[in-house]
């Protein structure tokens, strides 16, 4: 590309967003209010999914097929993992089903209670700071590097490239001004992993639900939103309520010696925002608003910003 950019933000969307731009010829500058592994991204459990609408979905299809090249590399964190995901929203199947891999709807007996529909299906799971990790480390190639600096206006980074890509999470709120940005704070719980190798998740109407990912001698355990909750303290109410959930479901889990506790801000918005505009002689284009969906976002949502440049 030839262009010079510097992106802010250092979770999951700006690093992979940096990496497209430097592989693609641009010389980039990433600025990160916090390093990659305290990121919300860092936090995430995290399963690669649809999303149901466009842009979305098609950021997301995107993502699946770089991830699955991603499983192939020991290093990356990235496995393909097969598992069951059940929902209380809808008693059929998604009508995006068709695009995921090895699938069979599960029968009535196999689901939890309260559940409508399962299947089980073969995607990509991702151990998160172990791939935080490796995007780092890629990045490094290109000769970036992650520089730790806060930015009280996009209008620092814009004196001093003519490309901004401003990948902030919920730090846009405050940067932009944009009131539809929230947060919905999550918490996970760490367990040793009791020899589990599948991942269970369910998708429902409720703001607690049961899901567990296996990452060889570790299990993240989930789930909870709160938005509009900004302190990232662990409760310890919502750990006990998310052991007994999973436990509910997989019986192992119960007794699991509890390793960490991790609480993230995820940084919801009604669509996500990607955008470009100008800011005196600089370009800033918007990537941010990606509630829980920013692993699955991330690879097509990079391949945006460079569609805008």
């Amino acid at each position: 590309m030839g262009t010079e950019a510097l992106v802010v933000g250092a979770g999951v969307i700006g690093l992979s967003t940096a990496i497209r731009l430097a592989e693609g010829g641009a010389r980039v500058r990433v600025w990160a209010a916090e390093p990659p592994e305290r990121t919300t991204s860092a936090v995430a459990a995290a399963l690669w999914g649809p999303d149901f609408a466009d842009p979305g979905r098609t950021w997301a299809y995107a993502t699946q097929a770089e991830l699955t090249l991603l499983a192939e590399d020991p290093t990356s964190g990235v496995r393909l993992c097969r598992g069951m995901q059940s929902s209380d929203l809808q008693a059929e199947p998604p009508p995006w089903v068709d695009r995921l891999p090895e699938v069979r709807i599960c029968g009535p007996e196999e689901l939890a209670p309260g559940m409508l529909v399962g299947l089980r299906t073969t995607v990509p799971v991702v151990d998160m700071p172990r791939y935080l990790e490796y995007l780092v480390t890629r990045l490094a190639r290109t000769g970036t590097e992650v520089e730790l600096r806060r930015v009280a206006s996009l209008a620092e980074p814009a004196a001093a490239a003519p490309v901004v890509v401003n990948c902030t999470g919920v730090g846009a709120r405050e940067l932009t001004g944009d009131d539809e940005l929230r947060p919905w704070w999550g918490q996970h719980v760490v367990v040793e992993n009791p020899g589990l190798t599948e991942y269970y998740v369910e998708a429902t109407r409720a703001r607690e639900w049961a899901s567990f990912f296996p990452h060889g001698d570790h299990v993240v355990l989930g789930g909870v939103v709160r938005p509009d909750v900004w302190d990232r303290s662990p409760d310890p109410e919502v750990a006990a309520g998310i052991r007994t959930r999973c436990a509910a479901v997989e019986p192992l889990l119960a007794d699991a010696p509890v390793l960490e506790h991790r609480v993230g801000l995820r940084p919801w918005r009604p669509t996500p925002r990607l955008a470009a505009e100008r800011l005196g002689e600089a370009l800033v284009v918007h990537n941010y608003g990606h509630g829980g969906m920013g692993v699955c976002h991330s690879w097509g949502s990079a391949d945006a910003v460079l569609a805008l440049l």
